[in-house]
């Protein structure tokens, strides 16, 4: 029945998506005036001669006042992230005050069996408030009211039905992917080959998980590679309960290697992936330009990390235990063995996922049949659970229904910053808006040079990892972490546990010499691409 169930939800998304495309051609038609306006924007202030970033915001703003509601309904929907925490102590308290108010009543009967059946709405409309990755779905119900005043029903169905859910689903389908028992057990394998150069030691294995995986992310994609990394630092870190310092220092530093790692080829990393085709950027261009960059900030972050915790690590040997008698605490943890052919048609449903990650119908169809094999070798299979990428689908799908309509501000800012600016304000901007998101609006704008392309880009990648929202793969990696950080993971803690890998990132695409730029974007490719799109 379970299996059954879930079956019947994913045949249900399926149908939706595929009644969107087929319908998308009559959508198109009755595209949403605000929509219409936020193209027509710079073709009417160039009629206008309106040029300063202010008289442009105002301009805009008074065109299509519901823009500016948007980006306040927006603004408050990141404040919430950061009231998450809060709400959650108010909703564990509202649960005690509950359960202690239900124990008196019921103490002269002795029916503590009861007490688990009784539920505070309060509490849990709290718990569901002070959940990160319910935050920009919850907002995005109020941006959908205020849609629906201003333009009534066909505004709002005419705009859902013009967004892209495809990296929401696409995260959803991976993150089940990597987190089943033979998945798992492959990587753990693969990891474990370099953590045996240091004896399987805790810091040969975080340091393992922190540079290796991250780096893995460039081929099975960054949610892939999150969600592999984190199931590991979960199962061999997070659960020997480690210092606070420590826990968000990894989940900061995992944040931004998972988002650098991303960029040796051009589909792995989602804002890379937004601007390859138009940009014209290949696999081979990204590790020329970006890839040793990416490597040595890594390799350069994970070791001052390592430094900083070593003795922490260590003491997590002694934890750990000596399990094959060399006098050094060790991480060995003999598992159950998965036939090989399970692991293999396992590996086939993730790389079937990966080619057609542009293709809902067919990597979900793909997921549908996977359950059906899970099924049958239930007996090596560990329990797939679909909670956690579902919420995590949910807020990327918040994020981008409230991402479509940043660019009527965002576009003026990055068109009107020169090279330096534009790598830092790229950088900023990721921090409040999908790294993703950045990208895809540069590419709207014509006549970027090479290097202001090359520095949207890098400032794009390179603030990935301060926020949770920067980057498509952080929700998956908090989602799987974040029961470990009591109330839920404070975004300011992790902004500051992130700064330090961001800022090595930062020095290294900015003082490492790189002469090829010019012909990374060059416009005559722009042009090829144009052309073969046209066709």
């Amino acid at each position: 029945m379970y299996a059954m169930k879930w079956l019947i939800i994913f045949f249900t998304i399926l149908s939706l998506v595929i009644s969107k495309r087929t319908c998308a051609a009559e959508v198109h038609a009755d595209e949403p005036s605000f929509v219409t306006s936020i193209a027509n924007f710079p073709q009417l202030e160039e009629t206008q001669g309106i040029h300063g970033i202010t008289e442009t915001l105002e301009f805009r703003a008074k065109q299509e006042p519901f823009l500016l509601v948007a980006t306040i309904i927006f603004a408050l929907a990141i404040v919430h992230t950061f009231l998450a925490i809060p709400i959650n102590r108010m909703a564990h308290k509202t649960e005690k005050a509950h359960a202690d108010q239900m124990l008196k009543l019921h103490a002269n009967e002795c029916k503590s069996a009861d007490l688990k059946n009784t539920v505070s709405f309060k509490a849990t409309a709290l718990h569901f408030l002070g959940e990160v990755e319910a935050i920009f779905g919850i907002w995005a119900v109020v941006l959908l009211a205020a849609m629906f005043y201003f333009y009534g029903l066909t505004g709002v169905t005419s705009y859902i039905n013009g967004v892209n859910f495809t990296e929401p689903l696409f995260v959803v389908i991976i993150m089940a992917f990597a987190s089943t028992r033979p998945i798992i057990q492959f990587a753990e394998a693969c990891l474990g080959f370099f953590a045996r150069l240091g004896k399987q030691t805790p810091a040969a294995w975080w340091l393992s998980i922190m540079i290796v995986a991250p780096l893995l992310g460039s081929f099975i994609t960054e949610p892939g590679a999150m969600t592999i990394a984190a199931m590991l630092l979960a199962k061999k870190f997070y659960k020997l309960k480690p210092s606070p310092r420590f826990a968000y220092a990894t989940l900061g530093l995992l944040f931004v290697n998972i988002s650098v790692g991303g960029v040796l080829t051009n589909f792995a990393a989602p804002p890379v992936l937004m601007v390859a085709q138009k940009w014209g950027i290949t696999s081979v261009e990204m590790f020329r330009h970006f890839g040793d960059k990416a490597l040595i900030s890594i390799l350069v972050s994970s070791t001052i990390y390592f430094f900083s915790f070593r003795k922490e690590l260590m003491a997590m040997g002694k934890q750990a235990g000596d399990h094959n008698g060399d006098g050094l605490g060790d991480m060995i943890q003999p598992e159950r063995s998965i036939p090989i052919f399970i692991t293999v048609i396992h590996l086939a449903f993730m790389a079937w996922t990966v080619a057609f990650s542009h293709y809902p119908p067919l990597f979900i169809g793909g997921f549908l049949f996977f359950i059906a094999f899970s099924q049958a070798t239930a007996h090596h299979q560990s329990h797939i659970n679909l909670r956690g990428p579902i919420l995590v689908g949910f807020f990327l799908a918040g994020l981008v229904i409230h991402g479509g309509l940043q660019g009527w501000w965002l576009a003026p800012i990055i068109s009107s910053l020169t090279e330096i600016p534009l790598f830092i304000g790229s950088t900023i901007l990721t921090s409040f808006n999908d790294n993703a998101a950045i990208t895809f609006l540069a590419s709207q704008v014509s006549g970027l040079s090479p290097q202001l392309k090359y520095a949207v880009l890098a400032g794009a990648v390179t603030g990935g990892g301060l926020t949770v929202i920067a980057n498509a793969p952080n929700p998956a990696g908090q989602a799987i972490l974040g029961r470990f950080f009591g109330d839920g993971v404070s975004p300011i803690k992790l902004m500051l546990a992130a700064l330090l890998p961001t800022i090595v990132v930062a020095l290294c695409i900015l003082f490492f010499p790189d002469r090829g730029i010019d012909n990374m974007f060059a416009p005559e490719k722009d042009s090829k691409i144009h052309s073969s799109t046209a066709r």
